[in-house]
């Protein structure tokens, strides 16, 4: 990495927990391509004052994390389609002052019910409905999977997420099992008060065939453990982390890195 100085490009993530994965990532990418770019991860005290800085600092992308996805969308300048389809922020591009905001999440889920070769006939239990559970369901919902219940406890919210994609909503997983079961909660985050939780019972987990959870840290939550446990087929919050940092990366440099820089860095993250 350069030493730093006045030239350098700054890009940075707000999350309410930081990790270092987007850090370790992109950083990995910026110094095997050469480029005099830093990236730094913030929790932020007040978000739109974090957002006003992005702007008026000339910082040139800001990642979007739990739990901002939504609020963040009062405080750009525009709305990429990939973002207002679904009402959802994870990217902010700053171009001389003016923030435009993507959902590079979407694309990272999609990509990986394809890679798995998820079955659309599969019964879903997806568990959360924020701004990205937005991202989830919708990428189920346009890979053509319609037996999709939303599990929220918030009501409101998880009956809106529901109807907005024609799905079914509860507000607890109860005694409810499916095929696929989708964390996008906090529960299982480290450093949250319910790290060492499971999101779903070992029931549904033993009901199930596929275990999802798009929690990134740690790479081995306690969900991720069960279902390798139970012999099932996983996916990770790693893996959407690397898809989705990737096409961010894009987005800030116009730089796409071969698979073989994107691999090393994807290791490079995993391994912090």
């Amino acid at each position: 990495m350069p030493i730093l100085n006045k030239d350098m490009t700054l890009c940075i993530s707000l999350s309410a927990r930081p990790s270092n994965n987007g850090t370790r990532f992109h950083n990995h990418l910026y110094e095997a391509l050469g480029l005099n770019w830093i990236y730094k991860a913030f929790a932020p005290t007040d978000l739109a004052q974090a957002i006003a800085g992005v702007r008026g600092l000339g910082i040139r992308g800001c990642a979007i994390s739990m739990p901002y996805k939504e609020d963040v969308i009062a405080l750009v300048d525009r709305m990429d389609p990939s973002a207002t389809a679904i009402d959802s922020v994870n990217t902010i591009v700053n171009e001389d002052g003016v923030l435009t905001a993507y959902n590079t999440d979407y694309s990272a889920i999609a990509q990986l019910i394809a890679r798995h070769s998820l079955d659309p006939a599969s019964s879903v239990l997806l568990r959360g409905s924020g701004g990205m559970a937005k991202a989830t369901a919708a990428a189920f919902r346009d890979a053509g999977f319609a037996d999709v219940t939303i599990v929220a406890r918030n009501e409101e919210a998880g009956r809106a997420l529901a109807g907005l994609y024609g799905f079914g909503w509860a507000a607890d997983v109860a005694d409810r099992s499916a095929d696929v079961l989708v964390n996008v909660t906090p529960i299982g985050m480290a450093g949250g008060a319910e790290a060492e939780a499971l999101s779903f019972p070992p029931s549904a987990i033993d009901a199930a065939a596929v275990v999802f959870d798009v929690v990134a840290l740690p790479a081995e939550t306690p969900l991720v453990r069960a279902g390798r446990a139970a012999g099932k087929t996983v996916i990770t919050g790693s893996a959407v982390a690397t898809l989705q940092a990737l096409e961010q990366f894009v987005l800030y440099t116009g730089i796409r890195p071969s698979d073989e820089q994107v691999r090393a860095a994807e290791e490079f993250m995993r391994n912090a």
